[in-house]
């Protein structure tokens, strides 16, 4: 079987940008984190759709931390890429950030890592491109994918 080229990060980094509206908000006056997780879910999958070349779909989303909330009229920033690749996987780190518009500034909000299967027209996994690393930030990064996923198998092992 012919090896495929390998791709950069930037070669499928994504970034989405949303107004929130009243139907983005809970109970509380804040973001709804369950519109932040489909949110997630779809920058990821597009990021890894870039990245693989085949329709894809989501194996877990294995962190997701919320750090600080988002408001009504507030400007949400996605910014995806992928960190760390396997045979069929790929890993894909989803930033989401507050930008205050008027002076250009993000703070981060939410940090999540979603794991994403390339798949063919029965649902099959598919084997996904290598990953080129350009920076020292890029290698920590993919160092840190590697433990994440042996983490992962750990936990599937255990029953979760």
């Amino acid at each position: 079987m012919e090896e495929m080229a390998k791709k950069r990060v930037k070669d499928s980094e994504t970034e989405q940008s949303y107004l929130l509206m009243h139907r983005h908000i809970n109970g509380y006056g804040r973001l709804f984190g369950g519109q932040l997780v489909a949110w997630i879910d779809e920058l990821a999958g597009l990021v890894g759709r870039r990245h693989c070349g085949h329709e894809i779909t989501t194996a877990c989303i294995d962190n997701l931390n919320f750090k600080h909330p988002a408001f009504l009229n507030d400007t949400v920033v996605l910014v995806g890429r992928v960190t760390y690749v396997g045979r069929t996987s790929m890993e894909v780190r989803v930033d989401t950030y507050v930008e205050e518009l008027a002076i250009g500034i993000r703070k981060m909000i939410n940090r999540a890592y979603v794991v994403m299967v390339a798949i063919d027209e029965n649902g099959r996994a598919l084997p996904v491109p290598g990953l080129i690393l350009e920076s020292p930030e890029q290698e920590a990064e993919w160092e840190g994918g590697k433990r994440r996923y042996e983490l992962r198998k750990e936990r599937h092992r255990e029953g979760f």
